[in-house]
C-alpha cells in the first residue's frame, strides 16, 4: 500500500512575536521537548523558517490552522504555511 504524501508544517519569522511564545506552540500543539522546541525557534529567528512538523496533509493544514488562531488569540502575527515533503 501506497503511503500519503506528507507536509512539513513551516514556522515563518517575524519580528514582533515573542520567542518564548514560539516555543510554546512547538511544545504545546507539536509536542516538542523543550531544548528541540528551542532549537526550531532559533531556526526561525536566524533563518527565517522552520519545520515543526511533517505530517498527512490534513493533520499539517489542521496544525497550521491552529497555530494562526492560537497566535491571533495571543495577538501575535506568527504565521506559517504548509509545503509538499519532497520523495
Amino acid at each position: 500500500m501506497k503511503r500519503p504524501p506528507m507536509y512539513a508544517v513551516v514556522l515563518l519569522n517575524d519580528d514582533y512575536t515573542p520567542m518564548e511564545f514560539v516555543v510554546w506552540i512547538l511544545q504545546t500543539l507539536f509536542f516538542k521537548p523543550r531544548d528541540e522546541a528551542t532549537r526550531v525557534m532559533l531556526q526561525v529567528h536566524h533563518e527565517g523558517k522552520g519545520i515543526a512538523g511533517v505530517y498527512t496533509h490534513d493533520v499539517a493544514r489542521t496544525k497550521a490552522v491552529q497555530v494562526e488562531q492560537l497566535a491571533r488569540k495571543h495577538e501575535h502575527p506568527l504565521a506559517c504555511l504548509i509545503e509538499a515533503c519532497e520523495g
